[in-house]
């Protein structure tokens, strides 16, 4: 994991992003504080991102290493990856909690969410510093859309300029994320405020 990192570091990734899941299939514990002690001299330059559920052994995790920002996603039993963003209808007061506590050891906080009002409005409540938009939906429309002029994923990316309109409108930092490439991302980066 950390060979990786060089790699990405010494091409220019101004961040690396992690993702430990309880079953460590994508990267454990181990190497995720591995990943830390070599990205501390770098800490000015490379953003550490962990992003996971807030399930306590990675809270614990988040407080120790105390990288730059923790993502906080929801999980579905049984999923590969992330499938969508926290709904507008989960309850607030233990993620609210979380982010004091996460924000207590010097660590900036997203949100993972879907490009939907409801979901700003919900995050807006949290305390958090950012969302990330689950971008997938726009991935999925660009590969699919043989238009030149991609028509139909253009409809799909207005959500996310939106969305991310009236997340900056409420005060909140934008990052975005989930099967974005080097194809799809030229035209992803015309939404307004990512950070």
């Amino acid at each position: 994991v950390v060979r990786a990192a060089r790699v990405c570091v010494e091409a220019g990734a101004p961040g690396i992003t992690v993702h430990p899941r309880p079953d460590g299939r994508h990267i454990t514990s181990a190497d995720v504080r591995e990943l830390s002690e070599f990205l501390q001299p770098l800490q000015d330059q490379v953003e550490f991102n962990i992003e996971g559920d807030p399930r306590p052994d990675l809270i614990e995790l988040v407080e120790d290493v105390r990288p730059h920002q923790f993502t906080v996603v929801p999980v579905r039993p049984g999923e590969i990856t992330s499938q969508a963003g926290w709904p507008a209808e989960t309850p607030t007061d233990d993620l609210r909690a979380l982010i004091e506590r996460v924000h207590d050891r010097g660590t900036r906080v997203s949100v993972f969410i879907d490009p939907e009002p409801r979901a700003i409005e919900w995050a807006a409540t949290l305390g958090a510093d950012r969302v990330e938009l689950f971008t997938e939906p726009f991935a999925a429309a660009y590969a699919r859309d043989a238009d030149p002029a991609k028509r139909e994923t253009r409809r799909v990316l207005q959500r996310y300029v939106d969305a991310a309109q009236r997340a900056h409108d409420a005060g909140l930092g934008i990052n975005a994320g989930h099967d974005l490439d080097e194809d799809n991302l030229s035209l992803f980066v015309e939404v307004p405020h990512l950070a």
